[in-house]
This record gives C-alpha cells, sequence and structure tokens, in this order.
C-alpha cells in the first residue's frame, strides 16, 4: 500500500512511505520511536487511508532506510524536529494531524511547542508532556534506568544488548511480535548505536520545562507499559490550552499500536473526526 521516495530533507536522506490521495486526502503524519521504523504504523495505514488520509510515515534519521548520522549531537531532538519542519515544507503541507509514539511522541511534544501552527491536533501514544515525563515521580525514574545505561555504557551498553542473542534486549523490552521486526534493522551496523543516541543525545530532557502547548492533544496510555507510569500522560492535559483528552487502554503493552489495533484505531479515528 505504501510508496516511498527518498527525500533529501534538513541536510540528510530520509525515506518517507506515502499511502492515500495525494492531493485531496486530509495530510497526517505517522512518527514513530525506538526501535522502530514506519512499519510499526502497518495496522494504522490501512485503516488511516480507508478514512480518506493522506498517510505520511518518515523513518525518522539513523532508523529504518534513512540515512544514519555519525555524530552523536546529530540526533538532538531539535534536529528531529527541524527534519518534520522539512518534510511538511517539501510537500507544502501548512499544517497536519500528527500522530506519534515512544521517541516520536517526544520530538512530537516538541514539535508542536515550537511550531503549533503545523500541526492541528495531536495524538500522543505512550509518551507524554516532556515536563511530566521528567517529573513523573520516583517510579518513573526507576523504571527508566535504560536512559541511564544508554548514556553511561553507550558502546559497551550496545555490545553487551547483542549479547546471547540479543537476550537482554529481548527480555527486558518485550517486543513481543514486534522482535522479529526489529532484529534485523538493529543488527545493521551502526543502527543500534544510532538508536541509543537518541537517549545519550537528549539526556537534557530530564529537566524539562513547563512548557505550555497550543495545539489540541488525546494522550493514550497503556496499563501494560513497562517503561513509563501513567501519571506522565495523564498529567499533560495541564500544560495543553486547546483541549485535551486522555485514555487509559488496558491489556495492552508499551507497543499499542500493534498489540491492540482495533482499539488504537477506534480511539484515533474518533478523535481525528471529533470537533475537539
Amino acid at each position: 500500500m505504501l510508496r516511498y521516495e527518498t527525500l533529501r530533507l534538513n541536510g540528510l536522506e530520509l525515506n518517507v512511505g506515502f499511502a492515500g490521495e495525494a492531493n485531496d486526502g486530509i495530510p497526517l503524519l505517522l512518527v514513530h520511536g525506538f526501535p522502530d521504523d514506519h512499519s510499526i504504523w502497518r495496522k494504522q495505514v490501512p485503516a488511516l487511508v480507508a478514512a480518506g488520509y493522506r498517510v505520511i510515515v518518515p523513518d525518522m534519521r539513523g532508523c529504518g532506510e534513512s540515512e544514519m548520522p555519525m555524530q552523536r549531537s546529530d540526533y538532538r531532538r531539535e534536529h528531529m524536529v527541524a527534519d518534520l519542519v522539512a518534510l511538511l515544507d517539501h510537500l507544502h503541507i501548512a499544517q497536519v494531524k500528527l500522530v506519534a509514539h515512544d521517541w516520536g511522541a517526544v520530538i512530537s511534544w516538541h514539535f508542536v511547542i515550537a511550531h503549533p501552527e503545523r500541526v492541528e491536533r495531536y495524538f500522543a501514544l505512550s509518551v507524554g508532556h516532556p515536563y511530566c515525563y521528567a517529573h513523573g515521580g520516583l517510579r518513573q525514574k526507576l523504571i527508566g534506568w535504560y536512559v541511564i545505561y544508554f548514556y553511561l555504557l553507550r558502546g559497551f551498553g550496545a555490545w553487551l544488548l547483542k549479547q546471547g542473542d540479543w537476550w537482554l534486549l529481548r527480555t527486558h523490552f518485550q517486543l513481543g511480535e514486534e522482535w522479529p521486526h526489529a532484529k534485523p534493522r538493529l543488527s545493521r551496523p551502526g543502527r543500534l548505536i544510532a538508536g541509543m543516541n537518541y537517549y545519550i543525545a537528549n539526556l537534557s530532557l530530564l529537566w524539562s520545562a513547563p512548557t505550555p502547548v497550543d495545539v489540541p492533544v488525546m494522550g493514550v496510555w497503556s496499563d501494560g507499559d513497562r517503561f513509563l507510569v501513567e501519571r506522565q500522560m495523564a498529567d499533560s492535559g495541564r500544560f495543553v490550552s486547546k483541549g485535551w483528552r486522555y485514555h487509559k487502554l488496558e491489556g495492552a503493552y508499551h507497543w499499542l499500536q500493534v498489540d491492540k489495533p482495533e482499539e488504537v484505531n477506534r480511539l484515533l479515528l474518533d478523535y481525528l473526526k471529533s470537533s475537539v
């Protein structure tokens, strides 16, 4: 269903998938996280196209078939926000509906904060407002131990993750049905380090400011998420001035869009068509 283009954006070549009517469809941008690529949205794209949306699904820098910068500083969040701005500019899209998960959600929160005029509404999966994540309490700090692991151990940490047929990554991250997709991606030279650089280059997120969000937002958190506490998403509405919704999805793990796709699609389509 997807057709692909390699686009030169913000100094990098990014692989971007497209589906739906190029001219008549309502533009909708899907942003993935770690250790994913655009295929994490494979269970959403058909439903969105059927509903009349023009779907845009990039591989973020360092991921999938997109170019992999070598400098750690190239993975700072402001560069990835600039990638999204450059993508919309290239496509001559003034405003988009935005859907994002995991690191894609982190980047997208910063995108809507910096460029609210480019986003009509934002559907955030798993990760809440940066300030709420940073102040999610002691339990959030404890279950987010891997952030410090990536930062302190870096290359050695990447080597350790691969040992025993990726035992540590498989057992801790509980990728489930995503593991057969993730393993070949992460096994490519440099790709695991590139993914870890998302964390290493952005440790300052642990001290995020309470910045207002002038875009309507819906947040969805799943109760089987072992990396994120509910509070960091549920409290995000404190900073959303244009309308906030929150939904707790029961019985799903962190990759809720592949674990409970029917429920996620129902929530997503309902929100996208609502008057906000």
